[in-house]
Order: C-alpha cells, then sequence, then structure tokens
C-alpha cells in the first residue's frame, strides 16, 4: 500500500492479486465471480488527479454509499459484502488496510452513461443556462439566478470519461443512441426517483442536495446501482442554513478543492498541484462532517 506523509491511501496493492484498474479514485480488482472494489484517499477536481490525498476520504464515502445502499432498500445494488472475512484470501492479509473502505461486488455490465440530477442550478449547470437557457437540452424557463432551486429537478445524463479525460454533458437524444429509448427512459424515471428520496431524507438532516450522479449496471437486463452512491465526490451538498441564491453556496464536499484550484489559477489539465496541508485537512473535515450530519454517525 501506498500512503503520503499525510497517511492518506494513494494506491492500493494486494499481492498475489493482478494490478488493479486505477479510476480515479478506486481500484478495482478483478477476484473472478466479483469485483473487490477499494476507495483510495485520491482526490479528483476538473477530472485531474490530485498528487496527494485526503486521509480517510475512502473510508467516508464507502459508508456514506452503504448508508444510502440500506436506505433505498428497494433499488437493487451490486454489493455482495463489505466483510473482510469473506473477502478473498490475498486480500484477507491485508484485511486492515482494506476494512472500511473496500466492498466486494458484482460483475455487471456497466450501462455507459453518468446519470445525473439536478435540483438546482449551479456549476456546469449554470454556465449552460446562462449562455443557451438549457441544460444538457432541457429548456428551462428564463430568470433563474446562480443556485437557485429548479421548479423540477431535472435529469441531465453525461458521458463517464475515462481516466485523465473531461466528463461530457450530453442531450436526452444522445443517452438513447448509447442505450435504447426505453432504457434511458428507465434511466430518468431512477435517477430522479433516486434523487427525490435522498433529497428529502437529507432536507430533514439540514441539508441541500444540490446535485447529484448516479452509475447503474446490468445484471441479467435489470438495472441496478453501482460504484458509490450519494457522496461528496459525486453530489453538492449545502447545509440549509447557510443557502442562498446568487452565489456558490458553501457546501460540503470538494468544491473546496476546486475553489482553491480556481484561486490559484490551475489551468485545469495534468500535472495538478500539490494540495497545501490545511486544503486537506479543511476538505477532511467537510467530508467527515457530511457522513455525521447525514448518516448520524461517524467514522467506524
Amino acid at each position: 500500500m501506498k500512503y503520503d506523509r499525510n497517511n492518506a491511501l494513494i494506491e492500493s496493492s494486494i499481492p498475489g492479486l493482478p494490478p488493479p484498474r486505477r479510476g480515479k479514485v478506486r481500484d478495482i480488482y478483478d477476484v473472478e465471480d466479483a469485483l473487490l472494489m477499494v476507495a483510495s484517499d485520491r482526490i479528483s477536481a476538473f477530472d485531474c488527479v490530485m498528487p496527494n490525498g485526503i486521509p480517510d476520504k475512502g473510508r467516508v464515502l464507502t459508508q456514506m454509499s452503504l448508508f444510502w445502499f440500506d436506505l433505498l432498500k428497494w433499488m437493487p445494488n451490486h454489493v455482495i459484502s463489505t466483510d473482510t472475512n469473506e473477502y478473498p484470501e490475498q486480500a484477507r492479509a491485508v484485511a486492515a488496510d482494506l476494512e472500511g473502505r473496500s466492498m466486494l461486488v458484482k460483475k455487471v455490465e456497466t450501462i455507459p452513461i453518468e446519470c445525473v440530477a439536478r435540483g438546482y442550478l449551479v456549476g456546469s449547470g449554470w454556465k449552460e443556462y446562462q449562455k443557451s437557457g438549457s441544460v444538457c437540452g432541457v429548456h428551462l424557463k428564463p430568470g433563474y439566478v446562480q443556485a437557485d432551486k429548479l421548479e423540477k429537478p431535472i435529469f441531465t445524463p453525461a458521458c463517464k470519461a475515462e481516466y485523465g479525460e473531461h466528463d461530457e454533458n450530453i442531450p436526452f437524444a444522445r443517452a438513447v443512441e448509447l442505450t435504447s429509448a426505453e432504457r434511458a427512459a428507465e434511466l430518468r424515471e431512477l435517477t430522479l426517483k433516486i434523487y427525490s428520496t435522498a433529497a428529502d431524507y437529507a432536507a430533514g438532516r439540514g441539508i441541500i442536495i444540490a446535485d447529484t450522479k448516479f452509475e447503474f449496471g446490468l445484471e441479467d437486463n435489470r438495472v441496478i446501482l453501482i460504484d458509490e452512491v450519494l457522496t461528496p465526490d459525486s453530489s453538492r451538498f449545502w447545509p440549509a442554513p447557510e443557502y442562498a441564491t446568487g452565489i456558490n453556496p458553501p457546501s460540503l464536499d470538494k468544491q473546496f478543492v476546486r475553489d482553491y484550484l480556481e484561486s490559484v489559477g490551475f489551468n485545469k489539465t495534468p500535472p495538478a498541484p500539490t494540495l497545501p496541508d490545511d486544503v486537506v485537512e479543511k476538505t477532511r473535515q467537510k467530508y467527515i462532517s457530511a457522513l455525521e450530519t447525514l448518516t448520524g454517525k461517524g467514522l467506524d
């Protein structure tokens, strides 16, 4: 295992298993009939991975995802087990490193679309609206300001980027081309239902979920929820008492890192700069605060 000087897990390694497929955050090991997904502490912004990580971030992502998987019991998902005693023998040898940040999951066909739900107009959606009055082909009424709540949540799909590349927002028609009319409609319905369920729950905990993205897979032609769910990496969490329109509200997610990178003039292409220790620690606290506020529990 490779840790940085702040004890953030940068790269996992499991002797006896083939090298993993490394994403921006997760290391994925092929273990015959399943996949072992390890959430590192790497952090990406503008689709660039930072050279140093956020300690405990992978544990936060894993525990939050498991919380939401449990809350959304009606939606089938890919989790087989998080008990390291049930992992392959090679993985059990490094159980202490994997504890709390890993999942044994089903092998399924990944649907090649990031399914984004937006309840508020912010980020890339706000930028697009200012130019065209629409977001991913969804026409919106005039007069919205930054961070406004939309009349109703919208589905704005994206093409998932390869490592080091930028995700691409796409219109619904393109999602139909990548899947089918029936499948794209199903993904839209599921995305908005999951978002609305989670947003209602979070509102009761004093958190606004401005937007979020999901990934789905196919198990025997049945759509199931995969990867991470409603984490500070995949979502925009705003503490309700600090919410205001006309600005980008303070958030409990990696927007803090994006803001820092913007402040130092990062050109949004690799290599990314090393994050200062104070940015690392403040980001860590934001992730842990999101976990504690939404789940009522801290890091196990």
